[in-house]
């Protein structure tokens, strides 16, 4: 039998080279060199789920991967819609895909959705997504680029190994679907689409299914996902698309209609979706989001949402959100057993994707943050900003005083309508209900002193009870 041929878009232009004779399954094949295929690796983390095809009509998934990268560097790519102004955790599987395909040599493509956002896609939901105004769509777009943008410049900066890496470029789908006219896309696109197959999608049947049936708007999603591909592969040769395991459905649309106007083989690779303790999906909808956006949710918490996570689910987890070897993993779980009331699993994996999201001084924040709520660190409460203590106490009230000579602590507390006039606020203190800057104060006639009520940064932390906090910022010192 001839050796099966490989062709492939590189720079602008095809070759055709001959591909080693073989049957290859899912990518868990090795590579030309002995080591394992960079499918193979990722199955073994946990990080690619499915592939599809299984087997290509002309070439086989893991060939486009396993040969000369340097010579042959594949082109992949994920969407990610702007439902909302931030991605979430929920979105990182996706983009660690795209990181390890970049750090492998490949190019990688992340697609903003600005079109395609105001469609709504179908899948995994049982009803339909709210209508965004164009406007809202555009804002959040653009929030997404530079949330997007400032998480690469963070890989390429603190994760760097040592080898050449392939580019990583952000694209809006709103550049080409601007251009078209409607008659035109659909008696250039809608005739190779059949209804009955876009019908069988389990997406569009369970919606179908459902009370609420379905919009056309959200049953052409599929066509649109599938022309991103088609018009993604024309002119970047992309191959490959990346997505979670709900778009599986959207993946295979792209493939068949690739594959109809042009014979060509393209492929999709699908990451599991992450769910929290309930088995429900993380994400915006499921109003269980944690956000990516510093706005929106902080360095501090994204740190300890991955602190908290279960024994039962770290080592997985460090897995699958990080780049650490898995001999590297295996030595932490090692010495998590030995220790396991250290929590270093956790807080590893806390680290490394707090610098992955927000860059070094994001972790060194959310560590600050960490040792002045639960270490009551003075010298954390020190350093830290205005931004990281309204993050922090995001409940707590934030007031600005002029720091009179003789102000006492009662005065301040008044000031800042942290206790109620009268004998009751005077006996709280003297009770012991009160600290300044983690210190119990029981003196209401004491006058504050720079350097212990008042920290160095300008700023007093006012407790009241075990939950109630104030933030002090002085003026005049």
């Amino acid at each position: 039998m001839a050796a099966p041929t490989l062709r492939c878009f590189s720079r602008g232009r095809w070759f055709r080279t001959p591909g080693p004779p073989g049957v290859l399954l899912l990518g868990l094949r090795e590579s030309h060199s002995g080591a394992q295929g960079l499918l193979a690796v990722q199955k073994a983390r946990g990080l690619f789920k499915e592939f599809f095809p299984e087997r290509g009509t002309k070439i086989e998934l893991p060939e486009l991967f396993d040969r000369g990268t340097a010579n042959f560097p594949q082109t992949i790519y994920c969407g990610f819609d702007p439902t909302a102004d931030s991605l979430h955790v929920g979105h990182l599987l996706a983009l660690l895909g795209l990181f390890h395909f970049q750090r492998a040599g490949h190019n990688v493509i992340a697609l903003v959705g600005g079109a395609t956002a105001r469609l709504g896609d179908p899948s995994g939901r049982t009803k339909e997504r709210e209508a965004l105004e164009p406007e809202r769509v555009r804002s959040n777009a653009r929030a997404l680029r530079q949330g997007l943008e400032a998480m690469v410049a963070n890989h390429e900066q603190l994760f760097a190994n040592g080898r050449t890496w392939g580019s990583f470029t952000v694209l809006d789908n709103s550049a080409w679907y601007q251009k078209q006219h409607l008659v035109d896309f659909l008696a250039a696109v809608g005739g190779q689409f059949r209804m009955g197959t876009l019908l069988s999608r389990q997406s569009v049947q369970t919606r179908l299914k459902s009370p609420e049936g379905m919009s056309l708007a959200e049953f052409l999603y599929q066509v649109l996902q599938a022309y991103d591909f088609y018009y993604l592969f024309q002119h970047y040769g992309c191959r490959v698309q990346l997505g979670g395991s709900d778009q599986l459905g959207n993946i295979l649309s792209g493939y068949e209609f690739i594959h109809k106007l042009t014979g060509e083989d393209v492929f999709g690779i699908t990451v599991p979706l992450i769910t929290s303790t309930t088995g429900a999906k993380l994400g915006k909808s499921a109003g269980n989001a944690v956000w990516l956006n510093r706005d929106k949710t902080s360095p501090f918490e994204l740190y300890q949402f991955f602190v908290r996570q279960q024994d039962a689910l770290v080592e997985r987890y460090l897995k699958l959100f990080t780049f650490l070897p898995l001999p590297e993993i295996d030595h932490i779980m090692q010495l998590h057993d030995k220790e396991p009331e250290k929590r270093g699993p956790q807080k590893r994996l806390a680290a490394e994707v707090t610098k992955l999201v927000h860059g070094q001084e994001g972790l060194n924040s959310a560590k600050r943050c960490t040792q002045a709520l639960y270490h009551s660190s003075t010298d954390a409460l020190e350093v830290m900003s205005d931004q990281e203590l309204k993050e922090l106490f995001k409940e707590a009230s934030f007031s600005e005083l002029v720091l009179d000579p003789g102000t006492s602590v009662l005065d301040t507390c008044r000031k800042a309508n942290a206790i109620p006039d009268g004998p009751r606020g005077y006996q709280m203190i003297t009770e012991g209900g009160v600290s300044i800057n983690h210190r119990q104060v029981t003196n209401p006639e004491s006058v504050l002193v720079v350097g212990q009520h008042i920290l160095k940064n300008g700023l007093s932390l006012l407790k009241i009870g075990k939950r109630n906090f104030y933030i002090i910022k002085w003026l005049q010192l």
